[in-house]
């Protein structure tokens, strides 16, 4: 799983204040007397002073991005006792699989009733986002801010609920308000400055902003400079971003996400060797620590093939790399499989490899259907389900199978039907709409590629785009498009569409 994505979610659980420079697995105490004036406001439940330490502990390395290490202390907190609800919940939130999330998840809810009302809001809140109401989630969060409105942290868990629904003007007003209780919160910059680099409308120059405010207030620690990277990419500065990460790297030579990050920068770039370079030895420094980082990094090592217009190269080392996990007795070897194997999916998709799409469906079907037996919940197992029709209807939409494609779209709104998110219908409509374009009723596809998650999937913007164009909609398909070509951000879906992109801007 993407780092940034973790921290953005781990940010949510922010407890601790200072971030005082700590090496990764040290056992070097954090500032922790910071911590006993936060957590008055935000109490953590436990009888034991080792369960206590260690859970602080967990707080200091997750406040400056080292999970891994946030998972073993946090594991530790909850071992020592058994009873401490919030150590289970922060043992779920670094877990490095479902299956150890959603045990963990329980865990913490079956001791949720020892707790203070604040921490079992706190796990409340993620139950309801995990069992797909995020609606749910927000109310929960709302009520812990009303229960501690003086928390910077409060406020931040219900900036990151909202930032999961797009709702990017009530996320940024909660972490400002963050920011404006507690300036030296690291965490609440980051956030803030990825809001305005991700969610929309962007504003690149607030996302720096706040980014270097981070940079400043942990100028020692990876994650801000990383992040930092990532807004330089926005900003289409792609040797300031290369700069970014290697001193990222720098900082933390035991950990191999930064140079991941530079690996996108050289494939960007068209540093094909130098990219698949940086991926293979981040993976090799991510096994050597014994985190299972390294196989989800050679996932973006396989699109490189996609940058360079091989898409059966690509295909065949994501199968090699689902294999090795098959075998691999890895935790998450099912998560990695899976994604894996949705990479396959996309990629047969994207350019008709009928043949290889359905098996790819096949295989993730049953694996997805597989995971959703283990966590054994009807929400989980209806998202799962979910999944599966998305994949069928998009290969059927592109297969020129109008009758499959709906069938397929109708089935996934049965299996979102409960959950509360008002964007829930996006892929169904990006089902819809990709069926209208192959059949060539532009503006159908127009009207429901615009109703899916064109501000966040590069490929359905980009087919909203070709659908404009052929559609008359010459002046916004160059808007689309343009936006489209300074992206660089990395996923298989872009990797497939960037030539193409950046041939049609040059051609304008």
């Amino acid at each position: 799983m993407n780092h940034k994505i973790l921290f953005a979610m781990a940010a949510s659980f922010l407890v601790l204040a200072g971030c005082g420079q700590q090496a990764e697995d040290t056992g070097q105490e954090g500032d922790y007397a910071e911590y006993e004036r936060t957590g008055m406001e935000l109490p953590a439940s436990t009888t034991s002073d080792e369960a206590r330490e260690q859970y602080m502990a967990g707080w200091a390395d997750l406040e400056v991005g080292r999970f891994n290490a946030a998972n073993k202390h946090f594991a530790s907190a909850g071992a020592t006792d058994p009873a401490f609800a919030m150590a289970h919940m922060m043992t779920a939130w670094t877990s490095a699989s479902t299956e150890g999330f959603a045990n963990n998840l329980t865990r913490a809810g079956e001791n949720a009733a020892g707790a203070t009302r604040g921490e079992q809001l706190l796990i409340e809140s993620f139950q309801k986002g995990f069992a797909g109401d995020p609606a749910g989630q927000v109310a929960a969060q709302q009520e812990l801010t009303a229960l501690h409105p003086d928390s910077a942290r409060a406020w931040l868990f219900l900036g990151n609920s909202h930032g999961n629904l797009n709702n990017a003007a009530e996320a940024r007003a909660a972490y400002r308000k963050a920011i404006e209780m507690e300036h030296s919160l690291v965490a609440a910059h980051v956030q803030l400055g990825n809001s305005y680099l991700f969610g929309d409308p962007k504003d690149y120059d607030q996302a720096e902003a706040h980014i270097l405010q981070a940079v400043g207030l942990a100028p020692y620690e990876p994650l801000p400079h990383d992040t930092l990277g990532d807004v330089h990419r926005a900003q289409g500065n792609l040797q300031a971003a290369y700069g970014n990460y290697t001193k990222a790297a720098e900082l933390a030579p035991e950990q191999g996400s930064p140079l991941q990050q530079r690996g996108h920068v050289n494939s960007f770039l068209g540093n094909y060797d130098a990219a698949r370079a940086d991926y293979t030895r981040s993976a090799e420094l991510e096994d050597a620590r014994g985190t299972n980082n390294g196989p989800f990094f050679l996932v973006f090592r396989a699109y490189v093939s996609l940058h360079e217009g091989n898409p059966d190269a690509a295909i065949s080392e994501l199968r090699e790399i689902a294999a090795g996990a098959d075998a691999s007795g890895m935790e998450g070897a099912d998560d990695l499989q899976i994604n894996a194997l949705t990479n396959v999916v996309q990629i047969a998709t994207q350019y008709g490899i009928a043949e290889a799409g359905k098996a790819g469906i096949t295989d993730v079907a049953a694996l997805i259907r597989q995971q959703a037996d283990d966590v054994g919940t009807d929400q989980f197992r209806s998202a799962q389900e979910a999944n599966i029709s998305y994949l069928e209807g998009m290969l059927a939409a592109r297969m020129g199978d109008a009758e499959g494609a709906a069938a397929s779209a109708a089935a996934f709104e049965k299996h979102v039907a409960a959950n509360t998110n008002p964007n829930k219908l996006e892929r169904m409509h990006e089902i819809l709409g990709m069926s209208a374009y192959h059949q060539e009723d532009y503006a159908a596809a127009v009207e429901h590629l615009s109703a899916g998650d064109h501000l966040n999937n590069m490929s359905t913007k980009y087919f909203l785009a070709l659908a404009n164009d052929s559609a008359g909609n010459g002046d916004e398909a160059q808007r689309l498009l343009s936006e489209l070509a300074v992206w660089n951000f990395n996923g298989p879906g872009y990797a497939m569409i960037r030539g193409d992109v950046l041939a049609r801007v040059a051609s304008d």
